[in-house]
């Protein structure tokens, strides 16, 4: 443990607090009435910051997560929000208690923190958690916590939403770091504590809107917690929350050992970290022994003097969730689904940098982790993985809105498509990897100062294959504001997603601005660029990886997508074999077997299919 207090829950937790393992034993009715109110609570605290929260990123995004944990800070529910909060979470939780021991907590208490190394990820994400005591019995003893963690707009920082990639050394040009603190003590708010933080955003209201949002979310939390152990006891909540970890643990041990033993590698490339950079190598050995899973990056590069680097929490987050898409899926998700699984990554590389290593863009590193994982898992479970997602763009832009008079950040998020599956198509304008949301158009336009132009699915973008990847999407923005400052954080523009088991890699992607224009220029994937009042950005995504051999694909179903203008009759006869008529519009069944007859088939096709520089 460091003086700030960094526990890592893979070595075990920080604080016992005499509570122990109750002995207790929960009939199965009463576990099953326990465990739909643990989940209700976490629904319900997520609720209530989805409906309080200011900003874009928390209403129509849902970027935020919400979790409970027992007295030992072990994760017992996590609600349905983005997933790459669940490792992190967990790491956070043992952080923010240990950096207030023993009996320093009080009810109304709430600690707070954006330390990415102590569990945050990067700056803009502000963790809170809060105590709960059962006041209805013996001395007032700690039921649990109630946590959420959620991404802020902008928290100072050489440029505006405080997520450049190039120009960052050191994460001190990222924005205000909080060390643990406690800005509400006994539920009364601790006014200088919040003064810091907020002299130091280019968005006050809104993050101290979402601030509130998160606090008292937190406050539903704890009073359905503390209903609960009034309504089935205290004894009875502490062991019920015990052994829905230990059947959690046990069922995905099973799972596991349900995979074939085996050591699996896999290697892929990110773009860069910047312009003028060059490719990133990320390299993973998933061994599987038993009923245990190890996970290591050995291999992967060094850490960048740059904004992308990828805390081990962060990392550590898209493991787990990968590995529990593939063993257990639709199980609870606590504690006892993470002890099965171990995760490493050298010290120094770029998923486990040294501090003060930057991080504010390390949102880019999700898909390409969960996709990685997938991928070397797929000769051991080929009828459970899929290809490689479409990614997404989480720029964001500064400027002085004359609408309003002011200086404004806006967030933005542009979600692809999800890539193929061994028994269907992947899906459009949908989250991969987390469930985030495309933030509504009507949204932007009504609450900042912008107009999309448009947004739309990108023709032939998606990766063919028996069954296709998601297509990409493209969401052209007309900004308003003067002085623009554009931060571009986005990846596959170089490495297209690849495809699985025959499939083909989706097409890449594309910033511009001023597209089809005589002004028209690219934009670099992690660029800090400069705009003009009225300027168009046009982010055109990459499609999402194949699935099989494109020959493979029913024609009709090849028909079905050039009619509603996924697929180009171009594309339909050079990538799938397919020949359509275009005046009738129907398949031409004999062309296309004489078609296909003629087509390169490798037998057996090739596991993965990738598109880029270096391949």
């Amino acid at each position: 443990m460091t003086a700030a207090g960094n526990v890592d829950p893979q070595v075990g937790g920080p604080r016992g607090g005499g509570v122990g393992t109750p002995p207790l034993k929960v009939d199965p009715i009463t576990l099953g009435v326990i465990w739909g109110g643990l989940q209700s609570i976490t629904v319900e605290v997520g609720t209530t910051v989805h409906r309080t929260a200011y900003s874009q990123q928390a209403r129509e995004g849902q970027d935020f997560s919400v979790c409970l944990f027992d007295p030992e800070g072990r994760m017992v529910a996590q609600g349905p929000y983005s997933p790459g909060h669940m490792g992190a979470m967990s790491f956070a939780a043992k952080n923010a208690i240990a950096a207030f021991p023993g009996d320093q907590l009080r009810p109304g208490d709430v600690v707070l923190f954006n330390s990415p190394f102590l569990g945050s990820g990067h700056f803009p994400d502000f963790f809170m958690i809060q105590p709960t005591f059962d006041q209805h019995g013996k001395d007032g003893r700690l039921i649990g916590f109630v946590a959420n963690i959620l991404h802020h707009t902008d928290v100072g920082g050489m440029r505006p939403g405080s997520q450049a990639v190039e120009g960052v050394s050191d994460y001190f040009q990222e924005g205000l770091h909080v060390p643990p603190v406690r800005p509400w003590k006994g539920g009364e708010e601790q006014e200088g504590i919040l003064a810091i933080i907020l002299a130091n955003t280019r968005m006050p209201e809104s993050m101290l809107g979402d601030l509130r949002a998160q606090r008292n979310s937190l406050r539903v939390g704890e009073l359905r917690l503390m209903e609960l152990a009034q309504r089935h006891g205290y004894g009875t909540v502490r062991a019920a929350m015990t052994e829905i970890m230990a059947r959690t643990e046990t069922k995905v041990r099973d799972a596991i050992r349900a995979i074939p033993d085996g050591v699996y590698p896999f290697e892929d490339f990110m773009d860069d970290y910047g312009p003028g950079t060059d490719p990133m190598r990320l390299f993973v050995t998933v061994t599987v022994r038993d009923d245990e899973i190890l996970i290591d990056f050995e291999g992967t590069g060094s850490q960048t003097e740059s904004g992308m680097n990828s805390y081990i929490n962060y990392t550590r987050s898209y493991c787990f969730a990968a590995v529990k898409c593939l063993t257990d899926p639709y199980g609870p998700q606590n504690d006892g689904a993470f002890r099965p699984v171990r995760i490493e990554a050298p010290e120094g590389s770029f998923l486990n940098p040294r501090a003060p290593a930057g991080g504010g863009p390390r949102a880019v590193f999700c898909y390409r982790l969960f996709d990685a994982v997938i991928g070397a898992l797929a000769p051991a479970l080929p009828d459970r993985v899929t290809a490689a997602g479409a990614h997404f763009a989480n720029p964001t832009f500064g400027g002085f809105d004359p609408r309003r008079n002011r200086h404004t950040v806006v967030y933005e998020l542009v979600l692809s498509g999800t890539a193929a599956r061994p028994d269907r198509d992947g899906c459009e304008a949908m989250s991969m990897a987390f469930n985030a949301s495309n933030i509504p158009v009507e949204s932007q336009e009504a609450n900042q100062p912008v107009l999309i132009e448009r947004f739309e699915l990108i023709r032939d973008s998606a990766g063919a294959g028996r069954y296709r990847g998601g297509t990409g999407i493209r969401r052209d923005m007309r900004l308003l504001l003067h002085g623009g400052k554009l931060t571009n954080n986005t990846e596959r523009h170089r490495f297209s997603p690849w495809g699985l088991f025959g499939g083909q890699p989706g097409q890449p992607g594309v910033t511009l601005i001023n597209p089809g224009t005589p002004t028209e220029r690219r934009v670099h994937s992690k660029a800090s660029d400069t705009f003009e009042y009225g300027d168009v950005v046009s982010f055109q995504q990459s499609g999402a990886g194949g699935f099989g051999p494109p020959t493979e694909r029913d024609p009709h179903l090849v028909l079905r997508d050039v009619i509603e203008d996924y697929v180009s009759l171009e594309s339909a006869l050079i990538d799938y074999g397919v020949v359509i008529d275009p005046a009738t519009m129907t398949v031409d069944e004999t062309a296309t077997l004489a078609v296909r007859a003629a087509m390169p088939r490798p037998d057996p096709p090739p596991l993965v299919t990738r598109r880029g520089p270096l391949w």
